[in-house]
Parts: structure tokens; sequence; C-alpha cells
């Protein structure tokens, strides 16, 4: 009885062990990170560049979605409009067969937030694109997003306010945030951020 005991015991002892070592494993492991140098590269390059769960090239042709399993950074690595997001659940690329991505597609948070929270990553962004040489566009009837109280009030009645950068004539971001009402929480609001990088599809005033 007491050999079987002391064999529970160990049981225990080393679970407990492999648990320990697999929390300090995903704490200590390096954050996903994707990593796109120019629309338009080939899909191979920005996978084996990355760090993440991008799947490889299933071989099959036509237009493909790959998605990442886990959250990860997006880092855009142009030298002069490279900007980084913070890690994103949701996060895919477009891609003609494998030859060329041409967009990049993502919610750069891991789970729906607070206004508050929403809109510090959202102001960071447009403040990177504004470093980086983006300039606004269409800004008539999409302005960039600013934190206002008029501002947050369309955000809370769910206008999905939306902005739109160009750089280089050949780059454009669209940014938008948009309310995600959750039942049973009337009074929880939270709040999912979009944003595209792609070539050109909305033009000038």
């Amino acid at each position: 009885m007491k050999k079987r005991h002391r064999l529970s015991l160990y049981g225990i002892a080393v679970t407990c062990a492999m648990t320990a070592a697999y929390v300090a494993y995903q704490w200590l492991r390096p954050t996903d990170v994707v990593i796109v140098n120019a629309i338009g590269e080939p899909y191979e390059h920005v996978r084996l560049r990355s760090r993440s769960t991008l799947p490889p090239y299933d071989g099959e042709g036509g237009y493909l979605d790959l998605y990442v399993k886990r959250p990860a950074i997006f880092r855009f690595n142009d030298p002069r409009y490279g900007f980084v997001t913070p890690p994103a659940k949701l996060l895919f690329i477009g891609a003609v067969n494998q030859d060329s991505i041409d967009s990049v597609t993502l919610s750069p948070q891991v789970k729906a937030l607070p206004l508050d929270a929403s809109m510090r990553i959202l102001i960071d962004l447009e403040n990177q694109f504004r470093r980086g040489g983006w300039r606004p566009i269409a800004v008539s009837d999409n302005p960039p997003i600013e934190d206002t109280p008029a501002t947050r009030a369309a955000i809370k009645r769910c206008d999905d306010p939306t902005t739109y950068w160009q750089a280089a004539e050949a780059l454009q971001i669209s940014l938008n945030i948009r309310c995600f009402p959750r039942d049973g929480h009337p009074d929880d609001d939270r709040y999912l951020m979009t944003l595209q990088l792609s070539t050109p599809f909305v033009y000038e005033d």
C-alpha cells in the first residue's frame, strides 16, 4: 500500500513538473511575428522569413487565404513605410498562387477590447503611418480617426469609422473600428479593429 502511495505521489510530482515546464516554455517562447517586405513578393519568402504558424503553400492554384493559427505581431518591413502592430489573433495573407501576395488583413488584437484600449492601438497605428510618410486619402468622407467625444459617440453607435492611407502611389491601408456587442453583457461594450494592407483600391477625392 505504501509503495502504491509513493508511486501516486511520484506521478503527481511528474505531472506538476511537466505542467510547470510547459508554462515556462509558453512564457519564454519568442512572440510569433509575420514579416512582409513588400506587397507582391512570393508567399514562401514571407513564410520562411517569419516566425509564425503560416501554413506552407499546398500546391493548389487559384487565390489563397493563408491564416496564422496563433497570435502574431505583423511587421511591414519597408525601409520607409514600415510599421508594426500588436499581436493579432486574426491575421491572413491573400496570395495569387504562391507567386505573389497581394494583401495582408488582420485585427491587431487578440480579443475584442474596451474602447479606451482600442483607441490607444488605433491612434498609435495612425501615428506610425504619419511618421512613415503615409498620407490620408478620401478624407472628405473618411478622415483620419481621432480620439474625440464625437468619434467615440460614432463608434458606440456602430457607425464603423474607416480611414484610408496611401504611400508611394503603390500601397494602401484601410483601418476601421467597429462595435462588437456581446449577448448578455449590454453594459460591457467591446470593439474590433481591422487593418488591410494592399495595392490601391480607393482613390483620391
